[in-house]
């Protein structure tokens, strides 16, 4: 089966080794993605629910590279780090996934890489066989 690795740039990539995408066959993983844009810079500044939108606008990019959408997702993983705020990720979270309802675990850890990032989202997408690249 096909592999293909897609990169967003990030220096994080080639001193961690990993990519911002990977696909096999008809599954596509993205990896932990944080509030952060292309020019490293932090979106929505202790704002739970701005952070938890841009991410998910960041996943969804992805997702079109590989030939997917947010419709194709199946599981969403949201690492938090104040577990109280879950109204404000959710909110967002639902925006995007009220009429899709993927599977989702919303987890409280200590901390992210950076203090400021309040929310790390991976997600994992299955293109059906007419979508399949």
């Amino acid at each position: 089966m096909q592999r293909i690795n897609y990169s967003s740039g990030a220096k994080w990539e080639e001193i961690v080794g990993y990519s911002r995408a990977v696909k096999v066959g008809n599954i596509v993983e993205v990896t932990g993605t944080v509030a952060v844009d292309e020019n490293n810079n932090l979106v929505g500044t202790n704002n739970a629910y701005e952070q938890t939108k841009f991410i998910i606008e960041k996943i969804e990019k992805i997702l079109q590279q590989a030939g997917a959408s947010l419709k194709d997702v199946i599981r969403t993983r949201m690492f938090v780090t104040d577990i109280s705020r879950w109204e404000e990720f959710g909110k967002a979270h639902g925006e995007f996934f009220k009429e899709i309802k993927p599977c989702t675990s919303m987890i409280e850890v200590k901390a992210l890489i950076a203090p400021e990032y309040l929310i790390e989202i991976e997600a994992t997408a299955i293109l059906n066989s007419s979508t399949n690249n």
